[in-house]
């Protein structure tokens, strides 16, 4: 976030929220990644006592101000699970500053940020490999201080493609894949964000289904980093772990894999360490 507000003289920003409880909060102005996220932590079985948060306005410009509403209430959860993509971080930078004002003091302690995005814009440029993240996570570093981010490939789109569509005073959200991403799907042009995050939550289904979908998701990501980062690809073989891939003093996930594991993780630390 390169404009930062200070928030310094409320009380809230040194205070320690020891009250906290089994709860998440949800912050994307996108209801199609909001779901995606909700569903997979509701419908797991490890976390049927959690309760969740999320925006529940479909217009996006009453999204950022319903999230602005929410900030404050942040100080009785464990984990704050943020979109942090570049199309519409702007949008939501005050309300982000002040969630982290607000908690600063029990980071990384009683509660957990976990950041959701995508990645430096000239990530697909010719010659480029994951190194290009580590400016970039380190800025999240300073501006979030998470435990984790998830690059999520659905979120990235090239430069030229539309990520932020104006129609008069209000924007929308693309609900295409990207466009390198469609000859994975069987050449379908229209195929929609959210038809690919059902199929690959698979909530609704057993639990073999749920594994075979899984693999079928890391074979993907697994051929295409073999196909963007030929000179790399046992370099990069953490990345598909839980661990995730270490980039010199930052770590990197892809999201969804382990996303509910690692959900389970640091909530269960957080309460452990309020006890």
């Amino acid at each position: 976030m390169e404009d930062r507000y200070d928030i310094t003289d409320t009380k809230e920003d040194i205070l320690s929220h020891t009250e906290r409880r089994n709860q998440i909060h949800i912050f994307t102005l996108d209801h199609i990644l909001a779901t995606d996220i909700y569903a997979r932590i509701h419908y797991d079985s490890r976390m049927s006592n959690f309760q969740l948060f999320r925006p529940r306005q479909a217009e996006l410009e009453q999204t950022v101000e319903e999230i602005e509403g929410m900030v404050q209430d942040t100080v009785t959860s464990r984990l704050l699970i943020i979109d942090a993509r570049r199309a519409t971080l702007p949008k939501l930078q005050w309300a982000y500053n002040t969630i982290v004002g607000y908690n600063r003091k029990d980071l990384n302690k009683l509660c957990y940020i976990m950041l959701i995005g995508d990645g430096p814009w000239d990530l697909f440029r010719a010659g480029k490999n994951l190194d290009v993240f580590i400016p970039y996570l380190s800025r999240h570093r300073v501006d979030f201080h998470p435990a984790l981010f998830f690059y999520d490939p659905l979120l990235h789109y090239r430069g030229g493609e539309v990520e932020l569509s104006v129609v008069g005073e209000k924007f929308t959200l693309p609900d295409k894949i990207p466009q390198r991403l469609i000859p994975y799907f069987k050449q379908d042009q229209d195929i929609r964000v959210d038809k690919i995050r059902s199929y690959f939550r698979a909530v609704h289904k057993d639990e073999e289904e749920r594994k075979r979908r899984r693999r079928r998701l890391k074979d993907l990501y697994r051929k295409r980093i073999t196909e963007q980062f030929p000179e790399y690809v046992e370099k990069y073989k953490p990345w598909l772990s839980k661990n995730g891939l270490q980039l010199a003093s930052e770590k990197l996930n892809l999201y969804p894999l382990y996303f509910e594991d690692w959900v389970y993780k640091l909530m269960r630390k957080a309460k452990r360490r309020s006890a």
